[in-house]
């Protein structure tokens, strides 16, 4: 495909995502859910045709709930420090003021 094609295709559905978001229904409107779809479709179409053609990537990522959600509590796991880990880094950061 075409990545001016995409582009456009892009472009139509973030328009209607706007027209749906502005005249919903209530907190679970079905057009809204649909048009946040078509953008995420029309998003990685463009992106694969911008790809294709010319080696490059756009610097946005999509928003999946579950991975994303997943993604951030193996980053927050990553960060945490256990007790016996605690001790372990103070003992070496004791080892490096006294150097």
């Amino acid at each position: 495909m075409d990545p001016r094609v995409a582009l456009n295709a892009l472009t139509t559905a973030l328009e209607e995502h706007l027209s749906a978001s502005v005249n919903r229904r209530g907190e679970e409107d079905p057009a809204v859910e649909s048009a946040f779809y078509s953008v995420a479709d029309a998003f990685e179409a463009y992106e694969d045709a911008l790809f294709a053609a010319t080696g490059e990537v756009t610097p946005l990522d999509l928003y999946d709930e579950e991975g994303d959600a997943d993604d951030l509590l193996d980053d927050e796991e990553e960060d945490e420090v256990l007790p016996d880990e605690e001790e372990d880094l103070l003992d070496e950061e004791d080892e490096d003021e006294q150097q």
